[in-house]
C-alpha cells in the first residue's frame, strides 16, 4: 500500500468560473470549495455542465472567466499533464493491445518514474483494486467491472493529488454498480485522496459521497451533505432531483398570526407560524411525510385531506399510492406489511399531513 499512498490530500477551489461554447453558456459563475480528502459529487441531469466542470479541473476545457486552485496553487493555465490530477474516463480509455500490467505502467513510464519503482507501484495498484495476478490479461479478456478497476489502478498508480471520476459506473449493470461503488468509497478512504465523482444518479451520489453539488443549466443550485440536500432543499429543482417530492401549487393565506397554504381546489393546509414564503413559492413534502388512513379517521395534530386512490406501485419495503386530492395528485409511501391492508385503486382514503414537515420553496 505504501507504494501508492497519495500525498497529503489537497483541497480544490473553483472561483467565479464562466464557460461558453460560442453563444451557449455552459457554466455560469461557478464557485465551489472541496475539502482535502473529501469524496465530492457533481450531480445533475444530462447537459447541466457537470462533466464540463470536471474536464475544466482536469485541464481539458478552458474557461473564459475564473480560475481553479488545487492545494492553493492556481492551475488554470497549466496543461493537463502538469496538473497532478488523475482522471478516469467514462469509456475507461484502456489500450486494447496492451496487457493490464502495461496499461497501469504506461502513465508511470510517461512520467519517467525510475524503472525500479514501476513494478512495485503497478503491483500495489492492481492489488488495491483486486486485480493482482491478472496483469498478463488484455482488456478484451476482462469484464466491464474489471476494466473499470484497471482504469482506476492506472490512475492511482501515478499518485495524483486529486482523482476525477466521470460517470465511472454507467457501463455496469445494476448489481455490479452497487458493489463497485462500495469499493470506490473504501479505496478513496484508504488513500485519503480528494475525489470528485460525476453522476446523474442521485442514489450513487448519496451512498458514496461526503457532499454533493447539485447542478442545473450550468448553475450550482445547492451544496451540502446528502441528508442536508434531501431534508432542506434550497429550491424545487433540488427537492425533485434528490428523491421524490410532492410539489403543490397554490397561494399563501394569512389571517393575523395564523397562515395556511391554499392548494388548487380550495383545500387549505395550516403552516407553522413564521414560515417564510418566497414569491411564487410552492408547497413541498415527501411521500413518507404523509400517513394513509381510512376515510373518517382521526389524526390529532395533523391536517386531514380526503381523496381517491388513482394508482399504486409495489416498491418492496413500501407501497407508493397516488391519491387525487382536490385536483392534485399526492404520492404517499405506506409500509408494506405482508400483503395486508392494501387499498385498491378507486378507494377513498384520508391523508394525515404533519404541518411541521412541509416546506415552502421557490421555483
Amino acid at each position: 500500500m505504501s507504494e501508492i499512498l497519495a500525498r497529503e490530500p489537497a483541497g480544490i477551489r473553483v472561483e467565479g468560473v464562466d464557460l461558453s461554447y460560442g453563444a451557449t453558456r455552459v457554466l455560469r459563475d461557478v464557485n465551489l470549495e472541496i475539502r482535502p480528502g473529501e469524496f465530492f459529487a457533481f450531480l445533475g441531469p444530462s447537459g447541466c455542465g457537470k462533466t464540463t466542470l470536471l474536464r475544466l479541473i482536469a485541464g481539458f476545457n478552458t474557461a473564459q472567466r475564473g480560475r481553479v486552485l488545487v492545494g492553493g496553487q492556481d492551475i488554470s493555465d497549466l496543461p493537463p499533464w502538469k496538473r497532478d490530477v488523475g482522471m478516469v474516463f467514462q469509456s475507461y480509455a484502456l489500450w486494447p493491445h496492451m496487457t493490464v500490467w502495461r496499461n497501469v505502467a504506461f502513465g508511470l513510464e510517461e512520467r519517467r518514474v525510475p524503472r525500479a519503482e514501476i513494478g512495485p507501484r503497478v503491483e500495489a495498484a492492481l492489488k488495491l483494486v483486486g486485480l493482482d495476478g491478472m496483469g498478463d490479461r488484455r482488456p478484451a479478456q476482462l469484464s466491464g467491472g474489471q476494466q473499470q478497476r484497471v482504469a482506476l489502478a492506472r490512475t492511482v498508480a501515478v499518485r495524483p493529488k486529486v482523482l476525477l471520476l466521470d460517470e465511472p459506473l454507467s457501463n455496469l449493470d445494476a448489481r455490479l454498480r452497487v458493489q463497485v461503488r462500495r469499493e470506490l468509497r473504501e479505496m478513496q478512504q484508504r488513500l485519503r485522496l480528494t475525489t470528485i465523482f460525476v453522476t446523474h444518479d442521485q442514489e450513487e451520489a448519496n451512498t458514496v459521497c461526503d457532499r454533493i453539488a447539485v447542478m442545473n443549466e450550468g448553475v450550482v443550485q445547492q451544496v451540502g451533505t446528502p441528508m442536508e440536500l434531501y431534508d432542506h432543499p434550497a429550491n424545487l429543482f433540488v427537492a425533485g432531483f434528490l428523491g421524490t417530492a410532492n410539489i403543490m401549487p397554490g397561494q399563501l393565506m394569512r389571517d393575523g398570526a395564523a397562515q395556511a397554504f391554499e392548494i388548487d381546489g380550495g383545500t387549505r393546509i395550516p403552516l407553522p407560524a413564521g414560515l417564510e414564503a418566497p414569491p411564487g413559492a410552492r408547497l413541498m413534502f415527501r411521500p413518507q411525510d404523509v400517513a394513509l388512513l381510512p376515510p373518517g379517521a382521526e389524526a390529532p395534530g395533523r391536517r386531514l385531506l380526503e381523496g381517491e386512490v388513482t394508482h399504486r406501485e409495489f416498491l418492496g419495503a413500501s407501497i407508493r399510492y397516488g391519491v387525487r386530492v382536490a385536483g392534485a395528485e399526492v404520492l404517499v409511501d405506506a409500509p408494506h406489511t405482508g400483503g395486508e391492508g392494501h387499498l385498491p385503486v378507486g378507494a377513498r382514503a384520508a391523508l394525515a399531513l404533519d404541518a411541521a414537515r412541509v416546506k415552502l420553496l421557490p421555483g
